[in-house]
């Protein structure tokens, strides 16, 4: 998910230094939802490991 995310900031990066300001956008949208989503599956895998271990 982390890959995707990256993926598609280079994509805004890159339409945002092309000129398509819409594409930029959308794609800085996408990508700024996906990096919270792993944050969070991160954050929760993190949370249950040390859980188990205790």
């Amino acid at each position: 998910m982390l890959y995707y995310a990256l993926v598609f900031l280079i994509v805004a990066i890159i339409a945002g230094l092309l000129g398509f300001g819409a594409v930029a956008f959308a794609a800085a949208g996408i990508a700024k939802i996906l990096f919270f989503i792993f944050l969070i599956l991160f954050l929760l895998s993190l949370v249950r490991h040390i859980s188990s271990r205790a």
